[in-house]
């Protein structure tokens, strides 16, 4: 065990099988790469609230997260300050909370992507579905996350299906709890679209907060 560990880390499975190639991008052609993307995940806390910074296996920064404690948006911003997706809470003070995702710092229904909702829970296990845009009925979810001990792991599956695209584990040191920050492992598999795991991510912290803060947009 490493000094400072206060647990061992999640070990990081094999997929059951492998994406297919190419993976149709959910937020953009641009993120997707041939061999598996390793993301630090850092939510950083302020006095104006948490923010997230995300960074590959040599510590660069690709992206950050920003959003106000008292609003139901965050926007996801690359390295250069350009803002690639939002994510708004709308359903907030619901049992079934829905965050939708759009293109850019948009909220208009041309640029939506993507919704997540809750969809079955499990005593300490959570599952999450995600619907695209043109999947309006709903049914069937595109993409399927099992969340389990309240968000210290989570698996993330190409629809209903066995087939997983990327696993994410929570990291627990001395040094995080000091400095009042929370550190996730992201491995994303080849061909996935890894903005698209990072709004997720992003999602499922956000949906462990507390649902009464103020709701702003």
């Amino acid at each position: 065990m490493k000094e400072g560990l206060l647990s061992t880390e999640m070990a990081v499975s094999p997929p059951l099988s492998m994406p297919p190639s190419p993976m149709a991008a959910v937020v953009g052609l641009q993120f997707c790469t041939s061999d598996n993307m390793v993301l630090t995940v850092t939510k950083k806390f302020s006095f104006s609230g948490g923010y997230f910074v995300i960074s590959d296996a040599n510590g660069t920064i690709l992206m950050k997260v920003h959003g106000s404690p008292f609003s139901s948006r965050r926007v996801l911003f690359d390295a250069t300050g350009t803002p690639i997706i939002s994510m708004r809470d709308k359903q907030r003070f619901s049992m079934h909370q829905r965050w939708n995702v759009y293109r850019g710092d948009s909220k208009h229904q041309r640029d939506f992507l993507f919704t997540v909702k809750k969809t079955h829970m499990f005593q300490l296990n959570t599952e999450l579905g995600v619907f695209l845009a043109g999947n309006t009925a709903e049914q069937h979810c595109d993409f399927k996350i099992e969340e389990s001990w309240l968000g210290r792991s989570c698996t993330f599956y190409l629809g209903d299906s066995n087939t997983i695209i990327a696993q994410m584990s929570r990291q627990f040191e001395i040094r995080d709890v000091l400095l009042g920050r929370d550190t996730y492992r992201v491995t994303v598999y080849p061909n996935v679209d890894y903005a698209f795991i990072v709004a997720i991510i992003v999602i499922i912290n956000e949906l462990h907060r507390s649902s009464g803060s103020n709701s702003s947009s």
